[in-house]
């Protein structure tokens, strides 16, 4: 199995275009996050050392390390979705012979297929709180670079809202009925807040170019 965040963008867009699921929306959900964190301290990287901006320079720089983290976190995340759809695969996989069998397929599957949920429930959760470091960035930071706080902003959008598909396509076949009702509460949520933080942001920018 491929260690994805380390294949090339040309070799990723052929794995990614090839007959095999993984990786598939969830995969590329955490690379637009990846993308996000890494255009956001792009922005930060044109800001610290300007005059004009000396007056931001100790907020830019904490930016900066917001965007590291999550720029680690989610290029981790990329290889963490393709894993969990292989251990959710794995699971349907299991022996189903015996009631023993088909007990211990039956509750491995229910893990397997909430972990599959969870990862991508990280991804929206980092991708959202990425968002409020990226409109500071924009409002504050180099001008010339707006446009680009601006795009970082629609991946993080799209980071949230592709990563909650693959948490509610996941929630559809678990059983634990309070389970699945906080985590589409938790879901709802963050795609709300998502598209509200870039709308606002796609709003405001309309003001000023």
């Amino acid at each position: 199995m491929n260690i994805l965040s380390l294949l090339s963008v040309k070799d990723f867009l052929s794995v990614t275009a090839g007959n095999d699921p993984v990786p598939g929306g969830g995969s590329v959900s955490a690379l637009c996050g990846s993308l996000s964190a890494a255009l956001g301290q792009m922005v930060t990287g044109l800001t610290i050392g300007k005059k004009k901006y000396a007056g931001v320079e100790e907020s830019m720089k904490e930016a900066a390390t917001v965007f590291s983290s999550f720029l680690y976190e989610l290029t981790h995340d990329i290889d963490r979705d393709s894993e969990a759809y292989h251990a959710v695969f794995s699971a349907y996989q299991l022996p189903k012979e015996t009631d023993e069998e088909k007990a211990a397929r039956s509750h491995q599957i229910q893990e397997a297929t909430k972990e599959a949920a969870e990862v991508p429930m990280q991804v929206a959760q980092k991708a959202c709180q990425l968002m409020d470091a990226i409109r500071a960035v924009a409002f504050d930071g180099n001008r010339n670079a707006v446009t680009d706080a601006c795009v970082a902003m629609m991946c993080a959008r799209t980071a949230v809202l592709g990563a909650l598909l693959n948490v509610r396509i996941n929630l559809s076949t678990i059983n634990d009925m309070d389970y699945v009702a906080k985590m589409k509460k938790d879901a709802d949520r963050l795609e709300k807040e998502a598209v509200e933080k870039e709308t606002n942001l796609l709003e405001w920018i309309k003001t000023i170019l």
